[in-house]
């Protein structure tokens, strides 16, 4: 398989070596410094391309991905905003794309288990809860795309919550909490690749669900796996419909 690497950055030279090791070939490499080389006929060299860019420049790497009509796998998290609008026309061009706040395996099996216990959790209203995380201060969206699909699995599943709140580093996201919101908590420390903790708390207990990345190859490995698997698939996906834990 051929493979277009957008976002040539520390992810992304994780990335190219599990691709190689896994027999791939990386025929194209866009980093900052060669951002002109994003074009549709360089594109059509790769049978997939993988982007870990910027969250500004997510969009515009999809697009030139349609114009390509190459299959593209986005870990890159920030423009979930304009989902819908990407999914309208990926299903209208006949493009095919898969998206993932979070490509390692661990982090998926997490997602589950956080709904699960959302569910059981849901019956107990004396808990509140919260999501916390952490990650290197090179990361440029807050929250973490992870720490919003806790939230969304725990708003999904919890019907005393309908949406989240973001804090950042200590600043207040608003006054008072109000009984409907999971807060989100999130920090920015050097050198951290990624800490998720889901907190239940009552007044005589505390319950945690908790992932510790301890480096970026877990992330690396998911999306050249996300890669293979969309071989051979026309469509829009979720990087949860690799693992079918449904």
């Amino acid at each position: 398989m051929n493979i277009a690497l957008i976002g040539y950055g520390k992810m992304g030279q994780i990335i190219e070596r599990f691709a190689i090791e896994r027999g791939h070939e990386v025929v194209l490499k866009v980093g900052i410094d060669n951002l002109a080389d994003l074009t549709v006929s360089n594109l059509r060299k790769a049978d997939v391309a993988i982007d870990f860019s910027t969250p500004d420049a997510a969009i515009n790497n999809i697009y030139t991905c349609f114009d390509a009509n190459v299959p593209i796998v986005v870990g890159t998290t920030g423009w979930y905003g304009q989902l819908q609008e990407i999914k309208d026309e990926c299903l209208r061009r006949n493009n095919t794309l898969l998206y993932g706040s979070n490509f390692s395996i661990g982090v998926n099996l997490f997602f589950h288990i956080n709904e699960v216990l959302a569910k059981v959790m849901n019956n107990y209203p004396v808990y509140e809860v919260q999501v916390e995380e952490i990650h290197h201060t090179q990361k440029l969206d807050s929250p973490s795309g992870t720490a919003m699909t806790l939230a969304e699995g725990i708003i999904e599943n919890m019907d005393r919550k309908s949406e989240w709140v973001n804090e950042l580093d200590g600043n207040p996201a608003l006054e008072v909490l109000k009984q409907e919101q999971v807060l989100i908590a999130s920090q920015r420390i050097e050198n951290i690749p990624g800490t998720h903790t889901v907190i239940y708390s009552s007044e005589v207990d505390e319950i945690e669900l908790k992932h510790t990345a301890h480096s970026r190859a877990g992330f690396a490995l998911g999306a050249v796996v996300a890669a293979e698997w969309l071989q051979n698939k026309q469509g829009f996906y979720n990087i949860s419909d690799i693992f079918n834990l449904k």
